[in-house]
């Protein structure tokens, strides 16, 4: 990780679960991170943990720092403003984990077309407009070692027999050929930025209570039913990934609960 202290990640979804988890390690790792999501609140109650952190990587001589951004993943002027704050004010990214994603209980029969839309808007489109962004950055830039990482899901490599995850499922499915799309592409520009897939199983996050938030018992079911994966293995998996020689291109990284059937 050595080489990436003092660089900039974008870490999309940042104010909980897996993409708070993600900002901190890379914090730790004298990144500099700028954390989005649409509540920045709880970025900033985020980063008074993270603040201890900064302090000790700034004593071992790292420059870690978190910076929290607001944005709306829906609206593409939002990304777009982003992308054109952090070109002004930290030169450009050089990391982009689109992190971000959401389900809705809108079964493929009888689904509302409203939530279909906002899935695809953020768990798709927002993840290919960030993409395209930061890869514009690293070329303006000629940063040729960079990094696309999507955080993906089980879900993009098979289908639960569950009606309300059959949406979610296709946009994640989406995701899959959309990373290995990316890596085709970036090949073909002649450029060493890697993609990568990480594709977790059940992470005990907020993820269940937002999905079935009109019934929390079923959501806490998803966390009591086994031993589930924590946010912090999937932030080892990010840093895992940056970490491998700048010839490794590692594809997808598979990982769920032992205890999880498929």
């Amino acid at each position: 990780m050595e080489r990436w202290k003092g660089r900039v990640a974008l870490v999309t979804g940042a104010s909980v679960g897996i993409g708070a988890a993600v900002a901190r390690a890379l914090v730790q790792q004298g990144m500099k991170v700028v954390g989005c999501a649409r509540n920045v609140d709880k970025i900033e109650v985020g980063l008074l943990v993270v603040q201890k952190l900064s302090a000790e990587c700034q004593s071992a001589g790292y420059s870690g720092t978190l910076i929290p951004y607001k944005c709306d993943l829906s609206n593409e002027e939002e990304i777009l403003s982003m992308f054109s704050a952090i070109k002004t004010l930290h030169k450009g990214v050089d990391v982009c984990i689109n992190n971000a994603g959401l389900a809705h209980n809108e079964p493929l029969l009888s689904g509302k077309t409203e939530g279909w839309r906002n899935m695809i808007d953020v768990n798709v489109l927002a993840l290919c407009i960030c993409t395209r962004e930061a890869y514009k950055s690293m070329k303006e830039r000629n940063v040729d070692d960079g990094h696309i990482i999507n955080v993906n899901s089980m879900g993009g490599h098979r289908v639960v027999a569950s009606a309300d995850e059959h949406f979610y499922c296709a946009t994640k499915y989406a995701v899959t050929a959309l990373t290995e799309g990316i890596r085709q592409e970036l090949r073909e520009a002649n450029t060493h930025v890697r993609a990568t897939c990480i594709s977790p199983g059940v992470v005990e996050t907020e993820f269940a209570f937002r999905h079935h938030n009109s019934d929390p018992e079923k959501a806490a079911g998803v966390y009591e039913s086994m031993k589930c994966l924590k946010a912090e293995d999937i932030a080892s998996a990010v840093i895992f990934v940056l970490s491998a020689p700048s010839h490794v291109q590692i594809g997808d990284v598979q990982m769920r609960p032992v205890e999880q059937v498929s």
